[in-house]
């Protein structure tokens, strides 16, 4: 059907196909990111070269760390001026809400004390048991011995593939945080 206000009367029933998204540029996120990244390096910021997303600026022995991740910005100092002059530069240049203290990013959850910082997946580990049937299983100290090998068992009923797959690419976004399972879930991840 075509949109509201682009309706071709002379081909009521073709398809259209647009130049650009109708609610702002196919480029948007791009050309926010270039804008953004752009003002950071002008203010005497580098970007890391590991993750692009990353900048960092160093004023003597203090450090400010800001992670961009496309319309969120997150950042920390070892000094907490430098993130009040952080705050008034960027609203100096753009419109932007302040929120307190980061306590969820990404399926992080992270907890602040005054000797620092704790970071884990208590929530995610929650929605994940209960997205894959499995908050009733029983908890072990050791998932799965290093010298273990799985074999293919052409015997045992078969796994429903979208399945198997949704929950192993949720356990190697866990393993961010839990390093005790990534001999476990690599090992799963084979099959």
């Amino acid at each position: 059907m075509q949109p509201l206000g682009f309706e071709n009367n002379e081909f009521p029933i073709h398809v259209l196909k647009l130049g650009k998204a109708l609610y702002g540029l196919k480029q948007a996120p791009r050309a926010w990111y270039e804008r953004l990244s752009n003002f950071l390096l002008e203010n005497g910021f580098r970007r890391v070269k590991v993750d692009n997303t990353l900048f960092l600026q160093s004023k003597g022995e203090h450090l400010l760390i800001v992670q961009v991740y496309v319309n969120d910005i997150i950042f920390g100092a070892t000094y907490n001026d430098l993130c009040d002059e952080f705050s008034k530069m960027m609203r100096s240049e753009f419109e932007m809400s302040m929120m307190d203290e980061l306590n969820f990013f990404l399926g992080l959850q992270i907890k602040q004390t005054s000797t620092g910082a704790m970071i884990h997946q208590q929530k995610y580990i929650k929605e994940l048991l209960k997205r894959f049937e499995m908050k009733l299983t029983k908890s072990i100290d050791t998932p799965i011995s290093p010298s273990t090998r799985l074999v293919m068992d052409d015997r045992s009923p078969s796994v429903e593939e979208k399945f198997y797959r949704g929950m192993i690419g949720s356990l190697l976004y866990l393993i961010a945080s839990r390093l005790d399972i990534v001999f476990s879930v690599g090992l799963c991840a084979h099959f």
